[in-house]
């Protein structure tokens, strides 16, 4: 079976993986998550996941799975905040909207050049944020490495209104339209193949 590698440090996509019964190795990309004002929200999480999977297929040979996600609320684009004051800007413009969160992934195999990409989106909608819960959430998470400044996964329930969609896309990884396309690789889940 081939290797698969993924080019992120995140902790959230990396447990996903795990949940689901996926080995892998993990070789972060340091592409540039820098967004292009003439690209639409789409087109900018497409373009990032497709570099830092060709960095990645670069220095090492295998099934290179690499992810972007980013927050697009009336067609405006929130990647990761700056620094803190940046976040707090970001959740009191996310505080009582709905909002789309865009998940592009790019799975490229080095050795055949096979490449699958999908660009997959969940509708969120926040309660109204009070200025104490923002500040609470601030002094407690740590925002900084999140789009939209917030992980759905900490403490969601206590500011998520509504979710249309998948929740695994928010957190990071829409993880079954990720295994669907993993199997047309010949990659599947550890425990799948201890059964077959």
């Amino acid at each position: 079976m081939k290797k698969l590698i993924l080019a992120s440090q995140s902790p959230r996509r990396r447990e996903l993986l795990l949940e689901h019964g996926f080995q892998f190795e993990i070789i972060p990309s340091h592409t540039s998550e820098t967004l292009d004002p003439k690209l639409t929200p789409d087109q900018n999480a497409l373009v990032i996941a497709k570099q830092k999977a060709l960095e990645v297929a670069q220095k090492r040979e295998g099934v290179i799975l690499a992810a972007d996600t980013i927050v697009k609320i009336k067609n405006k684009t929130l990647g990761k905040p700056k620094d803190k004051m940046h976040a707090r800007e970001m959740l009191e413009e996310l505080s009582g909207q709905s909002h789309e969160v865009i998940t592009a992934f790019v799975i490229h195999d080095s050795q055949t050049k096979k490449e699958i990409s999908k660009i997959v989106s969940t509708k969120v909608t926040l309660k109204k944020l009070s200025p104490q819960f923002i500040e609470h959430y601030l002094t407690t998470h740590n925002p900084i490495d999140k789009a939209g400044a917030y992980a759905i996964q900490e403490d969601g329930d206590q500011f998520v209104e509504k979710i249309e969609g998948s929740l695994t896309n928010v957190v990071g990884l829409p993880i079954e339209e990720i295994k669907g396309a993993l199997q047309k690789f010949g990659i599947l889940p550890f425990d799948h193949n201890k059964r077959s």
